[in-house]
């Protein structure tokens, strides 16, 4: 959904691939940031469903990430026994701001290393400046964003804390960051 932002929250593994990363993706978009979600409408296992983010070549979330300056894209991952949110992408700038704003909401972040979403064909990154953010929530991270109001006791809407980590837009496309 194309809302004339320059920022676009994107799902490319929505529905059955990664399940409740397009209800999160939607819920920090709002109403106000371009929206994209991609979701699988039947339950099978992972692999047939799911496109490598640097290998995504729907047309139509090429042409709205590409008019945009900035993305961040909503992945899930395997458990790995931490909620905490991976961070990567190639917009350090906008990644750190999520990562403190997160962090000061009481949510685990760190940097990404093991999926860390450099690669320029991944799909966060081939915005207007070539830059993005990723994140990877762990499964029970998702159940609880996507079920639980209070979530943790932080807000009644959890998404508001990703959504108060985007910069002005003047600020988003200021340049290369790192």
């Amino acid at each position: 959904m194309d809302r004339g932002s320059e920022v676009v929250i994107l799902a490319p593994h929505g529905g059955w691939i990664e399940p409740n990363t397009s209800e999160i993706a939607g819920a920090i978009a709002g109403t106000d940031l371009s929206f994209y979600a991609f979701e699988a409408l039947r339950n099978g296992p992972h692999g047939h469903y799911h496109i490598t983010s640097h290998r995504f070549d729907e047309p139509s979330a090429i042409e709205l990430v590409g008019k945009s300056s900035t993305s961040i894209a909503v992945h899930g991952r395997r458990r790995d026994g931490t909620d905490a949110v991976w961070l990567g992408g190639r917009d350090t700038r906008l990644r750190e701001a999520v990562r403190i704003s997160l962090q000061e909401a009481g949510f685990g972040a760190e940097i990404n290393q093991r999926l860390p979403g450099l690669d320029e064909a991944n799909i966060c990154n081939r915005t207007r400046s070539g830059m993005g953010v990723q994140l990877e929530l762990s499964p029970r991270l998702r159940t609880r964003l996507t079920t639980d109001a209070d979530c943790c006791n932080r807000s009644a809407k959890p998404f508001e804390t990703l959504s108060g980590s985007l910069a002005p837009p003047e600020q988003l496309i200021a340049g290369p960051s790192g």
